[in-house]
């Protein structure tokens, strides 16, 4: 009873305190609201009059919001703790409130918070009567209460390098040259200059023009238009003998390595607002370097770092007062397991073909390069002085901006020993069992006019060995019928399609066929043999033939220095056994069957050959592409899958001399 009759007392006392009006706890709420909304011309409205003849809107207002913006304030919270009933009744007799409130921010320089005072007036009459604030600088920060400017500087920290195993920069910060025309030096002849820099520069007089008239260029500063790599040191001398040009040193992006490596790279470009869709838009100036493609794009935020801030305040004859403060953090290095030196001759190798390759360490998984070729020059995409190089690239018949490292291929032969491993696994495949198989080609009734050919007869019974070194189709075609679609794509289940492939650099995951699923004999056959839908990536197909290596066990490969060697992705895919039966044909494929032009004399190389027909019909004489898929016999410390595309050409060199010559040359 003692309780309610308390409460009703102070229910009385509040009413009679307001009378009605607003109290200052009431209107500084409101105030506060707005300040957390930055609804800044609300909050000049709730001005003291002492205040508004002080201050104007664009010394309050407009400043308050400048200032935040300069220093990039996010998650502004300002709070307070309603002043107390003794206080707000001594307030309302006195028409003056002081009501301390806490501000905190982040910004730049990091978080910054301060505590303050506010006093709130009653002014005005009768009904228009109300609490207002006496506002000043202090509210944007304590120390601009009595003056002085608020500064800061940033810090923009060094991009993260790409280095290979051996720390060998595949993308640097190294000196490039910056070129810039200070318009009043251009003389009478500015017209023919600028074109005659358009043209050393690959660029238009349009986009010149478009520069020299920004509007904060005056005629005495130097404007920069373009940038050049040192290596165009004939275009910059070019260019010094054009009046008005100035050449500065800066630091740029460049890599060293051209094609070879461009579309693992890829390569930075000036942000753009799409950007913003994938990163945070408060790092990134309007001119600002971001990730186009590859590497650059794929790692963007553990490249590009953090600028280090300084936010103070600057008063005149004395020391400034540091707000806040936040060290650089320069960008993170990647460190691949590539070997730039193997990535420069595999990709060299191709010449003028087209096609994909990728080279992994069979017993640590390392991946020691991959190759999409033909390729283009990331140096010349970002400093290049030959006008419309993109656009020729994209108009190449070849598809050089094309990234097969991460695109998928129909295998061909070369799958033919996991389609024995699948076999051998499930016990539907003898090794030493021979097919009796009569002529080059053989189909059931029930599959009409379609007929598997092979390559060559045979003059006995095909078993496994003999199947892998004459490449039979016909021999797999069979293997694959008696085992059953379920059999069978249980075993490509186990060789990881239809799943993420586990590198760390993304490739597209291999498939069965477009559904995913064999949906008749006739593509079971054709899939045995590498062909049908079945799609693969050159670094899976590596992947794959390290099963024979070890063991049985495929190796997860891996991409960056600091992740785990030796892992293994798919256990106990055959046994020790059926994996030395199937080391055992591919060797034999080398010296006594598809592959013989990979005998030599220097190294035993051991692998598999397989042709994909590109064509619609029967009848059709398609483009075909070539694999082949090897290692080293004795040493297994290289396994590399190669293919080129078009290779009925007659001018292109097939990957099994390609591969020889560069396992030859790396002993």
């Amino acid at each position: 009873m003692k309780k309610r009759i308390v409460m009703l007392f102070i229910l009385i006392f509040l009413v009679a305190c307001s009378d009605d009006r607003v109290t200052p706890n009431e209107r500084f709420d409101t105030f506060v609201s707005n300040w957390n909304e930055q609804k800044y011309e609300e909050l000049y409205d709730m001005f003291a009059s002492e205040a508004k003849s002080t201050f104007s809107p664009e010394e309050s207002v407009l400043r308050n919001e400048k200032l935040y913006n300069d220093v990039q304030v996010t998650d502004l919270n300002v709070s307070f703790n309603p002043i107390t009933e003794d206080e707000l009744e001594t307030a309302m007799d006195k028409g003056v409130a002081k009501i301390p409130f806490h501000v905190e921010m982040d910004t730049i320089g990091g978080p910054i918070q301060f505590n303050y005072r506010a006093t709130l007036k009653l002014e005005g009459e009768d009904e228009n009567q109300n609490w207002y604030v006496e506002w000043d600088s202090g509210f944007i920060f304590p120390e601009l209460k009595n003056g002085g400017d608020l500064r800061y500087t940033t810090t923009e920290p060094k991009r993260g390098e790409i280095l290979d195993r051996n720390q060998m920069p595949l993308a640097l910060n190294d000196d490039i040259y910056e070129i810039a025309i200070v318009p009043e030096k251009l003389g009478d002849t500015a017209d023919q200059s600028k074109k005659e820099i358009a043209n050393l520069l690959g660029i238009s007089v349009e986009s010149i023009d478009g520069k020299l008239n920004q509007s904060w260029v005056q005629p005495e500063w130097a404007v920069p238009i373009a940038r050049i790599t040192k290596e165009n040191e004939k275009v910059k001398n070019q260019l010094l003998q054009i009046s008005g040009i100035q050449i500065n040193t800066v630091s740029g992006r460049v890599y060293p390595s051209g094609e070879s490596t461009a579309h693992l790279t890829g390569y930075l470009r000036t942000v753009r607002a799409e950007d913003f869709e994938d990163f945070d838009e408060s790092k990134y100036a309007a001119d600002d370097m971001i990730g186009a493609r590859g590497l650059e794009r794929l790692y963007e935020e553990q490249l590009k770092g953090e600028p280090g801030a300084t936010i103070y305040i600057e008063k005149e004859n004395e020391e400034k007062i540091v707000l806040a403060e936040k060290e650089v953090e320069n960008g993170k290095n990647l460190n691949l397991t590539l070997d730039i030196n193997l990535q420069d001759k595999l990709y060299d190798s191709y010449k003028k073909d087209a096609g994909t390759a990728a080279a992994i360490h069979p017993k640590t998984g390392e991946t020691l390069a991959l190759v999409s070729s033909p390729s283009f020059d990331p140096n010349e995409v970002m400093y290049g002085t030959t006008e419309g190089y993109m656009e020729d690239l994209d108009k190449n018949e070849q598809l050089p901006l094309i990234n097969r490292i991460v695109s998928t291929f129909a295998p061909g032969s070369v799958f033919k020993p996991v389609t024995a491993s699948i076999g051998l696994e499930n016990g539907t495949i003898k090794p030493d069992e021979g097919f009796k198989i009569n002529g080059l080609q053989w189909g059931k009734e029930s599959w009409g006019d379609y007929k598997v050919t092979r390559v060559s007869t045979s003059n006995g019974p095909v078993d496994l060995k003999d199947a892998l070194v004459r490449s039979d189709n016909i021999y797999f075609a069979m293997q694959a019928i008696d085992m059953g679609k379920d059999k069978f794509t249980k075993g490509l289940h186990n060789f990881g399609f239809g799943e993420d492939f586990p590198l760390t650099y993304p490739v597209t995951g291999s498939t069965i066929s477009n559904s995913g699923e064999i949906d008749n004999e006739v593509m079971l056959a054709d899939t045995s043999y590498g062909q049908g839908q079945i799609q693969m990536t050159a670094i899976h197909l590596a992947t794959a033939y390290t099963t024979f290596l070890n063991d049985g066990n495929m190796i997860k490969p891996i991409f960056f220095t600091d992740e785990e060697t030796g892992q293994v992705w798919k256990e106990g895919l055959i046994t020790k056994e059926q994996a030395s039966i199937i080391q055992d044909a591919l060797r034999a494929v080398v010296t006594n069957g598809t592959a013989k032009d990979a005998k030599n004399d220097k190294v035993a190389i051991s692998g598999k050959t397989g042709t994909v027909e590109l064509k619609q019909t029967l009848e059709e004489k398609g483009a075909e592409n070539k694999w082949f898929v090897a290692y080293p016999t004795d040493s297994q410390d290289i396994l590399i899958a190669m293919m080129v595309e078009n290779s009925h050409k007659a001018e292109t060199e097939s990957p099994v001399i390609k591969v020889n010559n560069l396992l030859m040359n790396l002993k």
